[in-house]
């Protein structure tokens, strides 16, 4: 939806206000959003062993692209893109729903969820990166501090991260990191595209697309769905509903009520949240040391966006799982 979609708000009666009650809203959108986004790394990791990166991602996209289809379906408006902003749609359906969900399924395969949602919080500094390479903003004293501070905290991770053999868990991290760059690049393509076409309209064109670009796993899929215990395949179908479809369109709301650099700050509390519910639902958590790479990580991202906050320009907020 469009801010012209959005509802009048009558003005408050004598005696009484309403705008608390509105305030709320967007808060509760927020607060939803955050819980399903820091689940999903939950769900994924306990999915690791009943299904494969690519077929977990593909039922993953199938189910979120058929809810939006029905959401987007019931506003009876359907988006009409150009060419070239299909061209945007295109590389972001294959970039973030396609690499970004199969690169992080296969991260999740090898290090905690916790580790993951901290990994993937560093996509703010490299979405300041690729600004000032390739849209000409400026490389501030602030970014380059604050990519250090990420960077090093992404290697305290790193290293924390490493099994007996040093490979198998720094592959982890590495895919993980992957998950955050094509994120990161998909929402520099993004940028001008929810200028003319709604967040809701653009995130269903391109989760469709992903799906499509995952559909050589459908053979995987319909084995390991056969295979798995029921519960696995519901999971599987909360995964695109809720974390996916759900959340996206929560966020979407939000951010229509909220400036994307406050919004932005919230996604700070994935990972601890993320490191909470695996803990309760799968009794691990991330390695003692990792939890100083993880705070270093995010105060570089702080320390990276601070210029970006003074200047009140619209930053996209963190990579969602």
């Amino acid at each position: 939806m469009t801010a012209a979609d959005a509802p009048t708000v009558p003005a408050p009666s004598p005696g009484r206000s309403d705008a608390p009650a509105v305030a709320v809203l967007p808060l509760v959108a927020v607060a939803v959003t955050l819980v399903l986004w820091a689940s999903a790394f939950v769900a994924i990791r306990h999915l690791a062993h009943d299904f494969s990166p690519g077929a977990l991602s593909l039922g993953r996209l199938l189910v979120a692209s058929l809810v939006l289809a029905l959401v987007v379906a019931a506003g009876g408006r359907m988006p009409r893109p150009t060419l070239r902003q299909w061209g945007s749609i295109a590389a972001i359906g294959v970039l973030w729903f396609g690499v970004y969900n199969v690169a992080l399924n296969a991260g999740e395969q090898r290090v905690d969820a916790g580790t993951a949602a901290m990994l993937i919080q560093v996509s703010p500094v490299l979405i300041a990166l690729l600004a000032a390479t390739f849209l000409s903003e400026r490389f501030t004293v602030h970014l380059t501090i604050g990519l250090v501070l990420a960077f090093s905290g992404v290697a305290v991770i790193g290293l924390s991260s490493t099994d007996a053999g040093g490979t198998r868990d720094l592959l982890g991290v590495f895919l993980c990191l992957l998950s955050a760059l094509v994120y990161s690049i998909s929402l520099v393509l993004q940028k001008p595209l929810v200028a003319k076409l709604s967040a809701l309209h653009v995130t269903w064109l391109a989760c469709t697309i992903g799906t499509v670009v995952c559909l050589p796993w459908a053979g995987q899929l319909a084995s390991q769905v056969r295979d798995a215990p029921l519960s696995s395949s519901l999971w599987l179908i909360y995964l695109g509903v809720f974390p996916t479809a759900i959340a996206f369109t929560t966020y979407a709301y939000a951010l229509r009520h909220m400036t994307a650099s406050k919004l932005g700050v919230t996604t700070y509390l994935v990972p601890p949240l993320t490191i909470v519910m695996g803990l309760v639902f799968l009794d691990e958590v991330p390695p003692g040391i990792a939890y100083v790479g993880g705070a270093l990580a995010l105060v570089g991202v702080a320390v990276a966006r601070r210029n970006t906050a003074r200047k009140d320009v619209e930053e996209p907020a963190a990579a969602p799982s």
